[in-house]
C-alpha cells in the first residue's frame, strides 16, 4: 500500500503554492482490501487542498472489531501501535467515520496513564476526511475537471453522524466542489444492518435493514449512493446484488475526486 501511495501522489498535480498542512493519512483495513482507490482519491484531494500527504508503513486495524467484541487486551497494542505511527503528523485524515471515531473517542477511554496521554494528543488532531477538507482545509474552489457525476444520494453513517457529527460536510463539498445537490432519501440518518460486528451476529435482522436502507435509495430514484464508510457501503452493495437491484454504490472520496471510470462497489475489481 505504501508503494502504490508513494507512486500515485508523485504523478498528482502538485500545488503552486508550499503546503498548507502536513497531514498523515489513515488508510484504514476495508480501504486497503477491498477499495485501494479510495485512499488514492483521498491522497488526490488532500494534495489539491494544499497538503503534504504521507502514508505511514506501519500503520494497523484501529482495533474496532475486538473493541466493539469486548475483548479490550486485544485492542490494547493494536491502539498503541496506531498512536506510535501517527502522532508525529499534524493532522491525521481518516476516510471512514467510525475508524476516526475510534481513535478520537475510545482510545483514550481504553488506555491510560502515558498512553491515554498521547491518545487524547493524536484524537485532537484526528479527523474524518470530509471534516478536514470542509472545516480545516476549507476546499470550496470547484474542480474544474470536466466530470459531472450522476443524481447522488447519501447514507449517513451511525458512527461518522453520531460520534463525529459528520452531516453537512459531505454534501456541501458535493456541491461546492461538484455542483451536485443531493436527493435526500427517506431515514436517511437510519442504520443500514451493518453494525460492525452486529451484521454477523444479528444476520436475518441486519439483512432487513439493509434493504430497507436499499429501497429507500432506489425510491430517490439517484443513479449513485455514496458515504464515507467502507462497511455501510459494502453491506448495501452486497445486498443490491443479492436482490438484483441496480444502483451504484461509491464512497464519497471517489465522487469528489471525479474517479468515476472504476467499477462500483461490489461490481468489480477497484
Amino acid at each position: 500500500m505504501q508503494r502504490e501511495a508513494d507512486t500515485r501522489v508523485n504523478h498528482q498535480k502538485k500545488s503552486s503554492n508550499a503546503p498548507r498542512f502536513s497531514v498523515a493519512l489513515y488508510v484504514t483495513c476495508l480501504v486497503d482490501l477491498f477499495r485501494p482507490s479510495v485512499a488514492f482519491d483521498s491522497i488526490a484531494l488532500l494534495e489539491q487542498a494544499g497538503c503534504k500527504v504521507s502514508v505511514p508503513s506501519r500503520q494497523s486495524c484501529c482495533g474496532q472489531p475486538t473493541y466493539n467484541t469486548g475483548d479490550y487486551d486485544s485492542t490494547i497494542p493494536l491502539a498503541q501501535q496506531v498512536i506510535e505511527a501517527f502522532e508525529f503528523a499534524d493532522y491525521v485524515v481518516v476516510p471512514s467515520g467510525s475508524c476516526a471515531g475510534m481513535i478520537t473517542h475510545h482510545y483514550p477511554k481504553l488506555l491510560e496513564g502515558q498512553w491515554r496521554e498521547r491518545a487524547l494528543a493524536l484524537a485532537a488532531k484526528t479527523f474524518e476526511l470530509t471534516t478536514f477538507l470542509a472545516e480545516i482545509a476549507e476546499m470550496h474552489v470547484p474542480i474544474d475537471d470536466g466530470t459531472r457525476l450522476p443524481s447522488v444520494t447519501y447514507h449517513d453513517s451511525c458512527a461518522g453522524l453520531r460520534e463525529l457529527g459528520i452531516k453537512a460536510q459531505p454534501r456541501e463539498l458535493l456541491k461546492n466542489l461538484r455542483n451536485t445537490e443531493v436527493t435526500e432519501l427517506s431515514q436517511t440518518e437510519v442504520c443500514c444492518g451493518f453494525g460492525g460486528t452486529f451484521c454477523a451476529k444479528m444476520p436475518e435482522l441486519s439483512g432487513k435493514m439493509a434493504s430497507d436502507k436499499l429501497d429507500s435509495a432506489l425510491a430517490t430514484e439517484a443513479e449513485i449512493l455514496a458515504g464515507g464508510d467502507m462497511g455501510c457501503l459494502m453491506n448495501i452493495a452486497g445486498r443490491a446484488q443479492r436482490l438484483g437491484k441496480t444502483i451504484e454504490v461509491r464512497h464519497v472520496a471517489e465522487l469528489l475526486a471525479g474517479d468515476l471510470s472504476k467499477p462500483a462497489i461490489g461490481e468489480g475489481k477497484s
